[in-house]
C-alpha cells in the first residue's frame, strides 16, 4: 500500500501560522496584564540588584582593586588561578559541604515525619502546630543568630552546669569559642530555621494524594507502613526531587548565620564560602586581610559555576533515579 505524504506547508502558510501564533501569545498577554503587571516590581528589583550586579562584577575578576575608584590593575586571570590555589577557600567549600550534608538529611526527614502528623484530619490545633512550625522560616536568620548568640553568652555557664549535672558533660564548654562545637551549633540553628518551610512543601504533596489510594490500599490489607512506602512515597516523588534540590542550594549558601555568630572563627573553623567571598571583598582586621573586590569577584563566580555543576549532576542523577524506579515499578 503506497503511503501518501501531506503536501508540503508552503512559506506564506508557514508564515500564517507563525503570525496565528505570536497574535495568540499577544492576546494571552493582553488577557492577562493585571498579572504581569504584579510581576514588573519584583522584576525590576531582580535587575537591580541580582542580575546587573552579577553582569558588572564579571568585569572586575580581571583586576586587582579594593573598590575604591575605578579599577586600575589588570592581573588577567589571577585571580581565578588564587582562587584555585588558596587553601583557605577550599576549607570553607569543605565547611559548606560538612554544612549541606549533615543539615539537609535531618532537616527534610523531620519535616516530612511533622507533615505527616499535621497532615492527619483528626489531629486537633493542627493550624495553630503549622504556624509555630512555619515562624522560623518568615524570622530574618541574622536576628535569630544574634538572639542565639546572646543567650550562649549570657547562660553559657547555666547550659554548661546543668550538663555537668546531669553528668553529660565533665568540662565548661565555649559553644561558640571552641572549634568542636561551633559548626555543630550552626547546623542546628540552621535546620530548625529551615523546617518550617520544607514541611509547607511536604504538606502541599501530601494534599495533592488523593485519599482513594490509601483506602483501596487499606482494603487490600496494608498497614501504615506498607501505605507509606508503596503509596505516600511514590506520589511525593516529583515535588520531594524539587525539594531536595532547593534544601541543597539553599544549605550551600549559607551566609547570615556564620557571619553573625562566628564570624567565620574559631581559627576558620566555621567559615564558609560566602562569609570566605564577604571578608575578601571587604577586608577582616582579625585575618589582615586586605578589601580585594576582584579577587572576591572571581571566587563568587568560580563558586557559582562549582554550585551550576553540582545542580546539573542532582538533575542527572535524579531523573535516572527516578526512571529506574519507574521502570522497576512498571515490572
Amino acid at each position: 500500500m503506497q503511503v501518501v505524504s501531506p503536501p508540503p506547508t508552503s512559506a506564506p502558510a508557514r508564515s500564517r501560522l507563525a503570525y496565528s501564533r505570536s497574535t495568540g501569545i499577544w492576546q494571552q498577554v493582553k488577557k492577562n496584564a493585571w498579572s504581569y503587571a504584579y510581576l514588573v516590581p519584583m522584576l525590576l528589583l531582580l535587575l537591580a540588584f541580582i542580575i546587573y550586579p552579577n553582569i558588572a562584577s564579571l568585569g572586575y575578576t580581571f583586576y586587582q582593586w579594593n573598590g575604591i575608584g575605578d579599577p586600575a590593575g589588570y592581573v588577567g586571570l589571577d585571580n581565578f588561578a588564587r582562587v584555585v590555589r588558596d587553601p583557605f577557600f577550599w576549607g570553607a567549600f569543605q565547611h559548606t559541604l560538612i554544612y549541606t550534608a549533615v543539615l539537609v538529611p535531618i532537616q527534610l526527614v523531620l519535616a516530612l515525619a511533622l507533615a505527616l502528623v499535621l497532615n492527619n484530619t483528626r489531629l486537633r490545633f493542627s493550624t495553630f502546630y503549622r504556624a509555630v512550625y512555619f515562624i522560623p522560616s518568615v524570622t530574618s536568620p541574622a536576628v535569630v543568630a544574634v538572639v542565639i548568640q546572646l543567650i550562649l553568652t549570657n547562660f553559657g555557664d547555666d547550659l554548661n552546669q546543668l550538663l555537668i549535672t546531669l553528668r553529660l558533660s565533665h568540662e565548661h564548654i565555649d559553644w561558640l569559642g571552641n572549634p568542636t562545637y561551633a559548626l555543630g551549633i550552626i547546623i542546628v540553628i540552621g535546620i530548625w530555621l529551615g523546617l518550617g518551610i520544607n514541611l509547607v512543601y511536604f504538606m502541599a504533596g501530601l494534599q495533592t494524594i488523593p485519599a482513594e489510594l490509601y483506602e483501596a490500599a487499606r482494603i487490600d490489607g496494608a498497614s501504615s507502613l506498607n501505605c507509606f512506602v508503596y503509596v505516600t512515597i511514590p506520589m511525593l516523588r516529583s515535588i520531594g526531587l524539587i525539594i531536595i534540590i532547593l534544601a541543597l542550594l539553599g544549605s550551600l549558601q549559607v551566609f547570615d548565620l556564620v557571619l553573625v555568630m562566628t564570624n567565620g572563627g574559631p581559627y576558620g573553623a566555621t567559615e564558609v564560602v560566602n562569609s570566605y567571598i564577604y571578608h575578601q571583598g571587604f577586608g577582616d582586621a582579625r585575618l589582615n586581610l586586605q578589601p580585594n573586590v576582584g579577587f572576591a569577584s572571581a571566587a563568587s563566580l568560580f563558586y557559582g559555576l562549582v554550585l551550576m555543576a553540582l545542580s546539573i549532576v542532582q538533575i542527572f542523577v535524579f531523573r535516572s533515579l527516578n526512571k529506574h524506579n519507574t521502570q522497576q515499578s512498571a515490572g
